[in-house]
């Protein structure tokens, strides 16, 4: 996950000195008088890399967008809180000053995207941002009783 601006432009320019590498390389198999089924058999891992970091990308784009979608359980609790950072164009450095801690802190806890990081602490974050939370819960309706059960 692409967490700050730098890291966005170092991954656009990887992304596209790969595309570059692909193609020259694909040249290079053609001339040797490779076939295009070998062509594509050789490169694939190179393209499989390169389209992994576009995904990476577009991701970092959407969420600058505001695109940020729900999180189903408690383990994605982390990359909202780097969304949510993202989206409000605030750098790690902005978010340790409002929270009282140094940079490097910030950038450990979203490099584990928050880890085990606990209530208070997403609560203090939430803070920061002048975020509100709001939580649901999906919850099954109780499995019928039979009479022999109530009876019991």
């Amino acid at each position: 996950m692409i967490r700050t601006d730098q890291e966005y432009k170092e991954a656009v320019k990887r992304r596209d000195a790969e595309k570059k590498q692909i193609e020259d390389y694909r040249k290079q198999l053609k001339k040797q008088g490779i076939s295009k089924d070998m062509i594509d058999k050789a490169t694939q891992p190179y393209e499989s890399f390169r389209l992994q970091l576009v995904e990476e990308i577009e991701g970092y784009e959407r969420i600058r967008r505001g695109v940020i979608y729900d999180t189903y359980n408690l383990s994605g609790i982390g990359q909202r809180l780097i969304g949510i950072r993202i989206y409000l164009g605030l750098t790690q450095r902005e978010l340790a000053q409002r929270l009282g801690v140094h940079e490097t802190q910030v950038s450990r806890d979203e490099k584990n995207e928050y880890h085990g990081i606990t209530v208070e602490r997403v609560e203090e974050i939430l803070i920061a941002f002048g975020v509100k939370m709001k939580s649901s819960f999906d919850v099954p309706a109780p499995k019928a009783e039979t009479d022999d059960k109530r009876k019991c």
